[in-house]
């Protein structure tokens, strides 16, 4: 029997669905609904971070700990206080002798965890692109303007740097205050990589000298960078002699 769907698709391109193994069909529907959740030995002995060496209190809770509670608060949309619960319940379940980051903790350390990057899907030399997007904030300035009319309030933004690989996978990334130049910015972008860059693509605001220099650092011998000159830009003294091909752009 075939299903078929309303659709304002010319029926010559419709897509027609046959299932003839209906009790496989349902087992994979009914799947979809099963959670499984496991702490492996190698989370269960970082959960706890070593001591500092420092003076003072010391954390309880390992910057993984934080990690796997914001990362299961992120996946089933919960709050704060709902995330420590589940926590809890998890490792309750499970027969953990773990404690549980409470809500107050969580909210603290979110500011400052350091997310480490997404294993790559292959282990050869970085295509990169690097660029900057603005992330406006609604905090109390917002709430001053609604609630009692101010039409001068300073806008407040953050800045999101994006290194991202061939294919659109991040490998690097920073949020920083509005100030932050995105050429310094990207300088250190290009000294965390662990890879050699084959190929690079940025706008203008990356065509200073510290990113051609950071370039020669990281990237192969026959990289290919791919970088319009800013409107202000002027020729390097050093290249003036050289051939046209070999000038840069540099601020």
């Amino acid at each position: 029997m075939a299903a078929r769907t309303k659709s304002k698709v010319n029926p010559k391109y419709k897509t027609r669905y046959r299932v003839r193994n209906w009790r496989s069909y349902e087992e994979s529907l009914r799947l979809r609904g099963d959670i499984t959740v496991w702490f492996d030995n190698d989370a269960i002995a970082g959960w706890s971070p070593p001591a500092s060496g420092r003076p003072g209190g010391q954390r309880e809770y390992s910057d993984l700990a934080i990690l796997t509670a914001l990362t299961l608060r992120a996946v089933f949309h919960l709050a704060l206080r709902q995330t420590e619960g589940f926590v809890a319940s998890l490792i309750r379940l499970m027969g953990l002798e773990l404690e549980t980051p409470d809500h107050t903790t969580l909210s603290r350390r979110s500011k400052t965890v350091a997310v480490p990057p997404s294993v790559r899907s292959h282990t050869g030399p970085l295509h990169l692109v690097i660029d900057s997007t603005g992330l406006k904030i609604i905090g109390g300035g917002q709430w001053n303007a609604d609630k009692h009319g101010v039409s001068k309030e300073r806008r407040q933004w953050r800045k999101l740097h994006l290194g991202v690989d061939l294919g659109g996978f991040i490998v690097v990334s920073r949020l920083t205050s509005q100030c932050e130049d995105d050429g310094r910015i990207g300088v250190e972008l290009l000294d965390e990589l662990d890879a050699p860059v084959a190929s690079f693509r940025a706008d203008g605001a990356y065509d200073t000298r510290p990113i051609y220099a950071a370039l020669d650092r990281v990237g192969t011998p026959e990289i290919d960078i791919a970088i319009p000159p800013r409107r202000t830009a002027s020729l390097s003294p050093a290249n003036l002699k050289g051939p046209p091909d070999a000038v840069l752009a540099t601020i």
